[in-house]
Formats: structure tokens, sequence, C-alpha cells
């Protein structure tokens, strides 16, 4: 098994929307409609909101490829929040937040998600950011163990509206 990390480029949307399609779910609360999921997919993580993502310069993204194939993403953005209970959460200033991390499920205890998170912490060392924010639903225990294990402490909670309905996130962060 090769595993390349890079900073995506404008040609990386088609692969990182057909990621996001395929890895969204795996994140969602049990009993989350289909139809909520679609249209999350489809507003948020289609291959033309990647390209703009990708145009962002307060945005890095990074593409995680096993032997040729994409298996994973993160994407950073390196600003302020601007939701209220995030920012009555976070502790360390400046600021960044681990907006979407995700690895198919096929992918998942082989590493590549420490990977990510190395190459995607260092860079928000690199934009001077002196922590590292980011919701996770409260229901996703794989998740949450993992962001524990790689140093973010619950300090907060937040809401996260996914088809009308408002879920349960806990803010996580981690000063660097």
């Amino acid at each position: 098994m090769t595993l390349t990390i890079f900073r995506a480029e404008p040609d990386d949307a088609g692969a990182l929307h057909d990621l996001a399609a395929a890895t969204f779910a795996l994140a969602c609360p049990a009993g989350t409609a289909q139809e909520a999921i679609d249209e999350f997919i489809a507003t948020n993580l289609s291959e033309r909101q990647f390209a703009t993502y990708l145009a962002d310069d307060a945005r890095d993204i990074f593409l995680a490829v096993i032997d040729g194939e994409p298996a994973g993403y993160t994407l950073l953005i390196a600003q302020e929040p601007t939701d209220a209970d995030v920012l009555a959460s976070i502790t360390s200033r400046p600021t960044a937040e681990l907006s979407k991390f995700y690895v198919l499920a096929g992918h998942h205890g082989t590493g590549i998600a420490a990977e990510l998170m190395a190459a995607t912490v260092e860079s928000a060392r690199d934009r001077g950011a002196s922590s590292v924010w980011l919701g996770v639903n409260n229901e996703n225990v794989r998740a949450n163990r993992f962001y524990e294990k790689h140093g973010f402490v619950q300090v907060g909670t937040k809401h996260f509206s996914l088809g009308g309905k408002l879920e349960d996130d806990y803010v996580r962060e981690r000063v660097l």
C-alpha cells in the first residue's frame, strides 16, 4: 500500500465530491433520512462547491490517495468561527476549523486518518493558528474516540442543521 497525502488542486474537485458522496453518511446520526443526506451532498459537497472551496485562500484541502485511488480528505478553514456557541467555547486564538474529515470505510483503522490529521494540523500551524476546532455529532462514537486520541478536547456544544433538523454536535478543540 502506497499512501500519498497532498494539498488538493482544482483538478481534484471531482474526486473530492466522489469521496464526500461516499463518506458523508458515515458521520450522520442513525435514522437520518437519505433525502437529507443527498440534499446536503448536493448543496455543500458537489464538485462545483469543492471548486469554490479550492479557490478560497482561507481553505486548505488535503487528499489521501492509496495506490492511485482517493481514500480520504480533510478541509481546514483558517478563519475565526462565526457560530456563537463555537465562539464561546474556543479557548485559544487564532484558531482554524477542521471542517471536513473523512476516510472511506474500507480504510478505517489503517493509519490514513492519522496521516491526514498530521498534514492538516501542520497546515494550521503554518497559517499561524494556535488551535484547531471541529464540530462532531455527539452520537458519532468512532469519530469522537479518534479526535480524543488526537488531542481534541470537548470544550462546548453547538447545533448542526441537517434536513431541517438540528443535530447536537460536540465542539472539540486542540491547542497547538
